[in-house]
């Protein structure tokens, strides 16, 4: 096992107090342990227990206690069920649901702890799945750039610095170092698209670096529209919208929607289609409500919010 690709990836997370993501599965489980051989870092294991499979996540959660316990990091565990009541309604799509209740506990146990953000477990395999999943889904550039290393969700920052190790390494480091880990029975179900997903990835390892590499251009392409793309004012002629190639348009108005505080993880390549619409096509509703109650209204040709 070559351990170097993963200290690089490690000492890209700066020194600093930080909440890591521990669900008792080998990359978290990998993840902690790396993080852990930092002195510069000072960590808190947070897991949040989905109370769906019963004994099984329960077990979880008992062995990500006693795991952090043997490390000396101070670890929070929480029920799905609490943290939702917190949340007051929820979606009722589950993976919405389950995703909503995680940044809300990370969201809480950070302000509460003060500490600089969470670290996340991501890497190289759900990349690509996430990019083979878009791709499936018809996403743009944008939505292709997959996920970032470093994100920020209001006053919520999250780490991902193992997106460019596979798997298979962090699963070899466990094993070289004696460190067992759980394994979730559902990640075997062929119920999960995400699940069939990763299982052709395995057997076309090709693939796998084509998405990687597909991942990259689609940044490239996307930091070039941030900058490219013109800044709209609060009201502005739909022609400045109309006009623009599909990339700068979206950019655009991505930014602009933004501006007028609809909550960036929403803007989906559908969302920001319509309101390109609203300006492309006069035939098209002249109002239409927006992620973060935004409404935007079409008058003689000018498109405003609010």
């Amino acid at each position: 096992m070559d351990p170097e690709p993963l200290q690089l990836a490690i000492q890209t997370v700066p020194a600093g107090a930080w909440a890591v993501a521990v669900s008792g599965g080998a990359d978290s489980v990998a993840l902690l342990r790396l993080l852990h051989g930092r002195g510069d870092l000072s960590l808190r294991v947070v897991h949040l227990d989905h109370q769906t499979r019963g004994e099984a996540s329960a077990g979880d959660a008992a062995f990500v206690s006693r795991l952090a316990g043997e490390l000396g990091v101070p670890c929070t565990v929480a029920l799905r069920a609490d943290v939702e009541r917190q949340l007051g309604a929820v979606s009722p799509n589950p993976s919405a649901r389950y995703r909503a209740a995680r940044i809300e506990l990370f969201r809480r146990v950070v302000a509460e702890r003060k500490l600089d953000g969470v670290i996340l477990a991501h890497h190289a395999g759900d990349q690509a799945e996430t990019v083979l999943q878009r791709l499936i889904r018809g996403s743009g550039p944008a939505g292709l750039v997959g996920m970032s290393g470093r994100m920020q969700m209001g006053d919520l920052v999250m780490l991902r610095p193992l997106l460019g190790v596979r798997r298979g390494l962090l699963r070899e480091y466990l094993q070289a170092i004696g460190q067992g880990w759980r394994e979730d029975a559902s990640n075997a179900s062929d119920d999960y698209l995400r699940n069939r997903l990763r299982k052709w990835l395995a057997e076309e390892p090709g693939v796998h670096e084509a998405l990687i590499a597909l991942c990259e251009a689609c940044r490239g392409v996307s930091e070039w529209a941030k900058g490219a793309a013109p800044r709209l004012e609060e009201a502005f002629p739909v022609g400045r919208l109309a006009g623009l190639p599909d990339v700068l348009a979206h950019e655009a108005a991505r930014q602009w929607l933004e501006a007028r505080g609809a909550p960036p993880e929403e803007l989906s390549e559908g969302v920001l289609e319509r309101l390109v619409m609203m300006a492309r096509d006069a035939a098209s509703p002249p109002r239409a409500h927006f992620p973060g109650s935004v409404l935007v209204r079409r008058r003689s040709g000018v498109l405003s919010a609010g």
